[in-house]
């Protein structure tokens, strides 16, 4: 059955990871930066999954990949941030079949009130 998915999957959230990063269209917002929420919510098979990190999906690994593109790297959109993150974490993460990023601004630099602004990306990892 190579190739087939079960269609069974499991959810796995690491959800609120704070970062201070660089992110913006404005100058300002490349000097002094901003605070950044990042939520990753991970779907893949847990059935028969062996009680073993290396069974399954490497949360420490996922935590870093986020952290490394939140903070040493530099977009004008959140949107072009969480695509980033999803392609990566796809590639880096061979058991991922579905994904979701979440980049949350809640200090985007907009005129009014506001709770929150983020972007949002689904990805699947396509068949081969």
């Amino acid at each position: 059955m190579s190739g087939v998915k079960s269609g069974r999957t499991g959810t796995v959230v690491l959800s609120g990871m704070e970062f201070h990063g660089r992110h913006g269209v404005f100058d300002e917002e490349a000097v002094f930066g901003a605070r950044f929420v990042v939520d990753v919510e991970m779907h893949f098979d847990f059935t028969d999954l062996r009680d073993d990190i290396d069974a399954t999906v490497n949360y420490a690994a996922v935590y870093d990949t986020v952290r490394d593109e939140a903070t040493n790297r530099r977009y004008k959109l959140i949107e072009v941030l969480a695509e980033r993150l999803a392609a990566r974490l796809l590639s880096e993460q061979t058991r991922l079949d579905e994904l979701t990023v979440r980049v949350h601004k809640p200090h985007a630099p907009l005129s009014g009130v506001f709770r929150d602004v983020y972007a949002e990306v689904t990805r699947r990892r396509t068949e081969q």
